[in-house]
């Protein structure tokens, strides 16, 4: 195996990934505003319709990590982006809140299964010295999709409509399923192995325990990005764009800095810099209701949440061996999606109740638990039953 990071599996990969990801933000970005203006969606229905795409990853999340253990991973890759892909049509037919549910629900199955199986070929493929570094920059990828997705998406729309955004999107899927299938792995990544269908191929046990962190912690990210447009209009800020690109660029320079931070010094002192960020950003965003506080809470929110996936990451693959490593990104994705998921049914409820900045405020207090239960038991855990095995 190349023993760089940037080789040319891993740029394909990251490439792959960036452009899968332009496509999943630009449809999350501008589908409330689709909801809420075309079909008169109240703002629990946008929480579901959104959620509808994480439940769907939730359930595969843990079958995603088995088949990758038990058949390879090149080819669950290609089938699961394959099928990503084709359901973007669905998008062109889908005219009633009941057939969007049922259309991300069925396409955030296929998204559960390719991340899943992305971020385990990335871990495959970095040098295990570097593991800290190349998921940052892999991560980074996320980032930059996450940036660029929501412009594209929004301005597609704003000059050409809904339908230009979703041939759109199934043309990058497209690139992004191109670029996946010019990946070539190791023999041993490729091949299957016989192992067992039980619990143990399913939830890996020592990831649980970092990935119910995770869950907490991204529960506030499922309300951040399901309201956050709704509430730059609520506050006369037409445009939401530049709220993503401020918020993206803050996550990229922390994934920057971050990776070698963990290979160094371990994620106590990272992660905890970044909690505490994310509970200072939250009120600034709830209760500075004007364009300064919107965009200081994006470089503040952005700077903290950017580190919070890729060193979980980092983490569950250190307390893992290479036979089990699909089955602890599982955990951890599932971990992510679930917190996702629940995060915007329950913003979406808080939002109809009280008000979207009543959703900022628990997410900073969702976030102090996050930050305890770091302290008190995931850092010693991790510190007690760490190993790095390629």
């Amino acid at each position: 195996m190349d023993n760089k990071i940037w080789n040319n599996n891993f740029i394909m990969l990251t490439l792959s990934n960036f452009l899968m990801c332009i496509t999943y933000y630009s449809i999350i970005s501008a589908l409330p505003i689709y909801l809420v203006g075309e079909l008169h969606a109240g703002k629990t229905q946008v929480g579901m319709v959104l959620a509808a795409y994480t439940i769907a990853s939730v359930l595969i999340r843990p079958f995603s990590g088995f088949a990758l253990d038990k058949y390879g991973r090149r080819s669950i890759f290609l089938l699961a982006l394959t099928f990503y892909t084709f359901f973007f049509a669905g998008y062109l037919v889908a005219i009633s809140i009941a057939t969007l549910i049922i259309l991300r629900f069925v396409q955030g199955i296929t998204w559960g299964v390719a991340t899943i199986s992305g971020s385990t070929i990335a871990v495959d493929i970095i040098p295990i010295s570097n593991r800290g570094e190349g998921l940052g920059y892999f991560g980074l990828s996320t980032t930059l999709g996450m940036s660029i997705g929501p412009v594209v998406g929004l301005f597609i729309c704003h000059h050409w409509g809904y339908i230009a955004m979703f041939v759109s999107g199934c043309v990058i899927s497209l690139s992004s399923l191109v670029c996946a299938y010019i990946i070539h792995l190791p023999k041993r990544f490729r091949v299957g192995r016989k192992i067992h269908f039980d619990w143990n191929h399913l939830f890996y046990h020592k990831a649980l325990l970092p990935s119910l962190d995770l869950f907490i912690i991204m529960f506030t990210y499922g309300g951040l990005i399901s309201f956050i447009a709704l509430y730059g209009r609520e506050i006369g800020i037409i445009n939401s764009s530049l709220f993503f690109l401020i918020f993206s660029l803050g996550i990229g320079i922390s994934r920057l800095a971050s990776g070698k931070s963990f290979d160094k010094n371990g994620p106590g002192r990272i992660l905890t810099i970044c909690l505490v960020l994310l509970i200072i950003g939250f009120p600034v965003l709830a209760f500075i209701t004007n364009a300064a506080g919107f965009y200081v809470s994006a470089v503040i929110i952005g700077f903290g949440i950017g580190v919070v996936f890729p060193t979980f990451q980092a983490i569950v693959n250190n307390l893992s061996d290479a036979d089990h490593r699909g089955a602890a990104n599982s955990t951890l994705y599932t971990a992510l999606d679930t917190g996702m998921g629940l995060g915007m049914i329950v913003a979406g409820l808080v939002a109809e109740k009280y008000s979207i900045s009543a959703v900022f405020i628990m997410n900073a207090i969702v976030c102090a638990m996050g930050l305890i239960f770091l302290r008190v038991f995931v850092l010693n855990y991790y510190e007690r039953n760490r190993k790095v095995i390629i």
